[in-house]
C-alpha cells in the first residue's frame, strides 16, 4: 500500500526536477548555448558585432550529463570515503563542478569569438567577467537539484544504480528537455512576427536580434530576463511533470501512471490550442512591412 512517505518522496522529486529544469534553461540562456545560439553564431558573418556570451560547443544534454556525473561522483566520494553528510558532500560536489563549468565556459566562449576574428569581431573581456557569475550560479542550482534527485533514488528508494550514474542520467534528461522546450521562448517572435507562421528568418536578417535591446546594446542577460518569464518555468514544469509521473509508475502501477499522464497531456493540448486560436484571432498577421524594416526591424 502506498503511504504518505512514498507520496512525499514523489512530490519532492517533482519539485526538485522543476527547479533543475528552470535553472538549467536559464544557465543555457546566459551562455547562448540554448537561446539564441544560431543567431549569435551567424551574426559576425553578417557584420553584426554583438556582446553575447557564446559557449555553444556542445548540446545541453551532453553538457549536463557531464556536470551531473562530476557533481555526483564527488558527492559520492565525499559521503562514502570521508563520511560527510549528504548536504555537505553535495556542496563540495557542486562547488567542484562549478569551477570546471566556468573553465569550460571561458575556453568555449574565447574559442568561439576568436574564430570570428577573421570578420573583425572583438573579444569583450567585460562580457566574459560579467556572465561567468550567473553561469556558475544557475548551473550550480540546477546541478544541486540533479544530485539531490539521484540521492533520493539511491539512498531512500534503493535504486540499484550508483549515485554518479543516476546523476549523469538525470543530467542528460534535463539537458534534453531544456534544449527542446525552452528554445522557442527567447523573444525572436517580436522581431519576426510579421512573417507568416513557419516562414523562417531570411539570410539578410541573421544576427539582427543580437544587436539592439530596448535600452542599449543587447546581451545574454536580456535573453535570460525574457526567458525567466516563460521559457524557464515551462522547462521546469515539463521536467517536473516527467519525473513526478514517472514516480507514479512505482507507486500506483504502470497503468495508473499512463492514465494520469494521458489526462494531463490531453488537458495541455486543449489549453494550448485555445490559447493559440485566441492569439491569432486577436492579433492576426502583420502586413504592409517595408523591406528595410524587415532587414533592420529594431
Amino acid at each position: 500500500m502506498v503511504g504518505f512517505t512514498e507520496i512525499g518522496l514523489a512530490a519532492a522529486m517533482g519539485a526538485l526536477a522543476t527547479i533543475a529544469g528552470a535553472f538549467e534553461d536559464a544557465e543555457s540562456d546566459v551562455g547562448s548555448q540554448s537561446n539564441p545560439n544560431s543567431q549569435v553564431q551567424l551574426a559576425p558573418q553578417m557584420m553584426n558585432f554583438h556582446r553575447y556570451f557564446n559557449k555553444a560547443i556542445s548540446g545541453e544534454p551532453v553538457s549536463y550529463m557531464l556536470y551531473g556525473a562530476i557533481a555526483g561522483t564527488v558527492t559520492w566520494v565525499m559521503m562514502t570515503k570521508f563520511g560527510l553528510p549528504f548536504l555537505a558532500a553535495a556542496a563540495v560536489g557542486v562547488g567542484v563542478n562549478a569551477l570546471i563549468h566556468m573553465v569550460f565556459a571561458t575556453t568555449a566562449h574565447l574559442g568561439r569569438m576568436a574564430s570570428a576574428a577573421e570578420f573583425g569581431h572583438p573579444i569583450y573581456l567585460d562580457v566574459v567577467l560579467s556572465h561567468l557569475g550567473p553561469i556558475a550560479g544557475f548551473g550550480g542550482i540546477a546541478t544541486f537539484a540533479i544530485v539531490s534527485l539521484a540521492y533520493i533514488q539511491w539512498a531512500l528508494l534503493k535504486h540499484p544504480f550508483p549515485l554518479p550514474l543516476l546523476a549523469a542520467l538525470w543530467g542528460v534528461t534535463v539537458g534534453a528537455i531544456g534544449s527542446s522546450t525552452g528554445d522557442v521562448h527567447y523573444g525572436a517572435e517580436r522581431l519576426y512576427q510579421h512573417y507568416p507562421f513557419g516562414g523562417g528568418v531570411p539570410v539578410a536578417a541573421h544576427g539582427n536580434i543580437t544587436r539592439k535591446a530596448e535600452t542599449g546594446i543587447r546581451n545574454s542577460m536580456d535573453s535570460v530576463y525574457f526567458c525567466a518569464k516563460f521559457g524557464n518555468p515551462l522547462t521546469g514544469l515539463c521536467f517536473g511533470l516527467v519525473v513526478f509521473f514517472s514516480t507514479w509508475a512505482g507507486l500506483f502501477g504502470q497503468w495508473g501512471a499512463v492514465i494520469a499522464m494521458g489526462l494531463v497531456t490531453l488537458g495541455c493540448l486543449i489549453v494550448s490550442n485555445r490559447v493559440e486560436k485566441k492569439a491569432r484571432e486577436s492579433y492576426g498577421t502583420y502586413e504592409d512591412v517595408e523591406m528595410d524594416e524587415i532587414c533592420d526591424p529594431v
